[in-house]
């Protein structure tokens, strides 16, 4: 079975719901045969020099993280030689001194003006992560925007349905009002998967974002198309 190490350090704001989305990622793990999920809330307790016993590393974390510039380049290195990383919601939030993090998971966080139900548009259905959801899906969740973020530089998979949710609330924010919701690419030989979902319970305890964060770790791992 592959192994996911989870990192839920927060260095800056933490949220309510990481020891729930540690269980629901174990869970998600076992029940699928798909990995097993390691989860720490303390980065100090990763060994990284010892990274290439896991397949791929997520984070949900925040703030700058306290790690020396070697153990950020493992993290790099790791995923550019082959390995995965899975970003989810608040990983755009974090190490905002690193330019090589910012390069690799595609962006950074630039604020969350709707907290919400919204529509979520479904763009791109040739991937595990989207494959089994609908077009179009309703879900309550907090929905960030990014900056030093752009289409070029990656694969959309959703995007915002900008007419769920009043867009004054985002003046200046993004000129295009592009709000993508997941996307991925390759790294170096590695591949990286974000999902801009999962703020609070509502969204982790929903079937349709499960099997999109499922689908988007697994094709992470190159455990699936």
């Amino acid at each position: 079975m592959k192994k996911l190490l989870y990192v839920t350090h927060s260095a800056g704001y933490r949220h309510e719901v990481l020891p729930h989305s540690q269980e629901v990622l174990r869970r998600l793990g076992e029940g699928s045969g798909a990995f097993a999920a390691t989860a720490t809330n303390n980065v100090a307790d990763v060994d990284w020099d010892d990274l290439a016993r896991y397949d791929a590393v997520a984070f949900c974390t925040t703030g700058e993280l306290p790690m020396s510039d070697g153990d950020k380049e493992a993290l790099i290195e790791f995923v550019r030689g082959g390995r995965g990383f899975i970003g989810i919601h608040n990983a755009t939030d974090t190490l905002y001194g690193y330019a090589p993090y910012g390069e690799m998971i595609g962006g950074y966080f630039n604020g969350h003006p709707w907290h919400q139900e919204v529509g979520i548009i479904v763009e791109d259905h040739d991937h595990p992560a989207t494959r089994d959801l609908p077009d179009h899906f309703r879900i309550h969740d907090e929905i960030y925007t990014h900056r030093n973020w752009s289409r070029e530089k990656t694969r959309v998979l959703m995007r915002l349905d900008n007419s769920t949710v009043d867009l004054s609330r985002a003046a200046g924010n993004r000129a295009d009002n592009d709000f993508a919701m997941a996307w991925c690419h390759p790294f170096g030989a590695g591949r990286v998967f974000y999902t801009a979902l999962g703020h609070d319970r509502p969204a982790w305890d929903s079937d349709l974002f499960r099997k999109h964060l499922l689908g988007g770790i697994r094709w992470a791992m190159a455990d699936a198309g």
